[in-house]
Formats: structure tokens, sequence, C-alpha cells
């Protein structure tokens, strides 16, 4: 691994731990209890995407705090650079995060291939 690479996953472990304390001060009851699932930064450390639990969130709650938490970016990014003291932050993008979803369908498929090996398999 890199000396850049480093910078880049301390820098993505930091900022998911330091945007949930921002949001958390925040007014908006849609936004401030979001989780941040996980934070991926770019090569060059210039933008990051910040994915977001929807648990228990609809289709329209979602595009309502994502259009709120776009209006608020710069926000996080100002309590990101004062908690830190660093001299910028990556341009935040939200989004929120399909991949626990698709593990949950990936686990019920595999409960029903095991269920039909199971009725499949002749008892002796």
């Amino acid at each position: 691994m890199t000396s850049e690479e480093i910078k880049r996953h301390r820098m993505e472990s930091i900022l998911k731990e330091i945007i949930p304390q921002a949001l958390g001060t925040l007014d908006d009851s849609r936004i401030n209890a979001l989780l941040v699932t996980d934070v991926v930064c770019s090569r060059g450390r210039s933008d990051a995407k910040v994915y977001l639990d929807k648990a228990f969130m609809d289709a329209q709650e979602q595009d309502e705090a994502l259009k709120q938490l776009r209006k608020v970016a710069r926000y996080i990014q100002n309590h990101c650079k004062a908690s830190e003291g660093w001299f910028r932050v990556p341009n935040l993008t939200f989004e929120f995060d399909e991949q626990l979803d698709q593990i949950t369908k990936m686990e019920q498929l595999f409960a029903q291939i095991k269920q039909s090996k199971d009725s499949d398999e002749p008892r002796s």
C-alpha cells in the first residue's frame, strides 16, 4: 500500500466519524439522525461519496433528505475543516447505500437454494 493510499484511507475513516457529528448539529430531524455507512474518497482526495443507511425511509423521504443534504453540504465541509484543522476538505456527495439491500437479497437466494437442495435430497 502506497503512502497516498494510506492518506486516503485515513481521511475516509476520519470523515466517517466526523460527518455524523456534523449531521447531529443540524436542526432538521430528517437528516440529523442518518447513519453514515461508508465514505469513499477519490484518488486525489478532492471528492468524497458519503453512503448513508436508508433504513425506515421510503423513496420520497430519501429524495427529500438528499435535497436537504445538498443544501447543507458546505456547512458539513466547514464543520469537518474546523474540527480537524484541515486546510481543505473533499467535496461531499451523498447517496443512500444500496449494498445492504443487495446483501439481503443474496442471503434470501442462498436460503432458497439451501431449502430446495434439502427438499430434493432422497430420504432414507
